[in-house]
């Protein structure tokens, strides 16, 4: 069995690099030898991850933060075909945020992440897989391990992503920070939504959310109820709402009570499509695993069992 690594050194604000001796010992204890590969650019674990598997590398452990996790999972596929179907997917997370990994209750600290890979059980895990619009105006697709969502959070994330200060404090910080400011100056998206043929309603939302993992924003449980494994979406939509009950309630998304409330449905399904309604003239941003660059119309599909998860 041949692993690889694939490590962005810049994750967590630059500290993942300051621990690569650390981390590179931790995984041999762990796993044995392990090719360990640096990340140089964006998008590159994407295809250095795509290089290891084609070279013959059977278990890939992403090390950094989710938009890491979502570079290397794209490498995991081809053509929207796998590139080894019998090859096992694992992470320790190293970022500012940390989402993915509270599904699964899994260790914050790198080290202790990596050390609990010596004891693992392979499971099933679904991917989410995108056809957008990006934002040269072309379609593009991608794949998703954890949630994407548009309206107010793909508009957070632009903001997150383009933001200096705020990040100094943590990906929480960012997320929370910007959210508010988002909330604040908000205005309802029109879209028209569609889920399999249990749902379709044109409304006026703040966000919508599909979800495969149960938390996205640096903690926020936006689906409480998600599971990674089970072939649906949780489909999470926030309709339109007054700018202070949403920044009043917006702590209620941290712990999942959101769900509980009035302007607040959840939809599972297997096909989710969204397109801006009529009178929408301004652009609806979207994200997937907090990475931007998506607007709407954009359709969203479940793959499932298409990774091997060994944690």
């Amino acid at each position: 069995m041949t692993i690889a690594a694939i490590v962005n050194p810049k994750s967590g604000g630059g500290r993942t690099a300051a621990r690569r001796d650390e981390i590179a010992a931790a995984l041999n204890a762990a796993l044995g030898p392990v090719e360990l590969i640096e990340t140089t650019r964006p998008g590159d674990g994407e295809t250095q991850a795509r290089a290891a598997l084609k070279r013959g590398a059977t278990h890939i452990v992403a090390i950094g933060g989710d938009g890491t996790l979502n570079e290397v999972v794209n490498g995991f596929f081809e053509g929207g075909a796998p590139v080894n179907g019998d090859a096992a997917f694992s992470f320790a997370m190293s970022g500012s945020g940390g989402d993915f990994r509270k599904t699964f209750d899994a260790p914050g600290d790198v080290l202790a992440a990596i050390a609990a890979l010596k004891t693992t059980t392979d499971r099933a895990l679904d991917i989410g897989r995108v056809t957008f619009i990006d934002d040269a105006g072309k379609e593009a697709t991608r794949y998703f391990v954890n949630i994407a969502s548009f309206g107010l959070s793909g508009d957070v994330v632009t903001r997150v992503n383009d933001a200096r200060i705020a990040k100094w404090f943590g990906g929480p910080f960012a997320f929370k920070w910007h959210s508010t400011m988002a909330a604040l100056r908000f205005r309802p998206w029109r879209v028209r939504l569609t889920v399999d043929d249990v749902y379709d309603e044109t409304l006026a939302l703040s966000t919508a959310a599909i979800a495969n993992g149960r938390f996205f924003g640096g903690g926020m449980m936006i689906a409480p109820n998600a599971d990674t494994a089970d072939g649906l979406f949780d489909v999470v939509v926030i309709a339109e709402t007054k700018t202070r009950a949403m920044v009043a309630r917006m702590n209620d998304i941290y712990v999942g009570k959101h769900v509980d409330h009035p302007n607040v449905r959840v939809i599972r399904g297997r096909r989710v499509v969204a397109t801006p309604a009529d009178g929408q003239a301004a652009p609806v941003f979207a994200e997937r695993d907090g990475e931007g660059g998506m607007r709407l119309p954009a359709t969203f599909d479940i793959m499932p069992a298409a990774l091997t998860l060994r944690i």
